[in-house]
């Protein structure tokens, strides 16, 4: 893979993450796969009046992968189930290679992956997981 797709950006955001847990007693759980390469992400939150008070979550795959659930851990505090379609909304676009306004800077670092198809849903794995854990009667913990 290029330097370019790998940035330190990447590398530095999926370091901070190297270290996440799982919660004891979450309100939702939710694991997704990506069958091609193998990733895997489960993803916990506690909620609070409908946004995310707390994330944890367990991850198993590639830096893009990781750095993706780093970021959403960080920054997908306070979410709703609408801004959790907004930004996978965004994460898609940016994907897609499309010049859109991105509610979260950080997300440009994954602009690289753009031109990579097999690579969007090592990106967008995590933010799958946050929208149906968000989801209108979404999975229990």
């Amino acid at each position: 893979m290029s330097d370019d797709l790998y940035n330190d950006a990447i590398v530095r955001e999926a370091k901070a993450g190297a270290h996440a847990a799982r919660l004891p007693h979450p309100d939702r759980t939710v694991t997704r796969d990506n069958p091609l390469c193998g990733d895997r992400v489960t993803l916990d939150l506690r909620l609070e009046d409908g946004h995310v008070a707390e994330v944890g979550q367990k991850v198993r795959g590639c830096l893009l992968t990781q750095a993706a659930a780093a970021l959403l851990a960080r920054r997908g505090l306070g979410a709703t189930p609408q801004e959790a379609e907004r930004i996978i909304g965004e994460v898609r676009s940016l994907l897609r290679g499309e010049a859109s306004p991105l509610s979260w800077d950080e997300l440009a670092m994954f602009r690289p992956v753009a031109g990579i198809k097999s690579r969007h849903e090592c990106v967008l794995l995590p933010f799958e997981a946050l929208a149906e854990a968000l989801a209108e009667g979404g999975p229990a913990g």
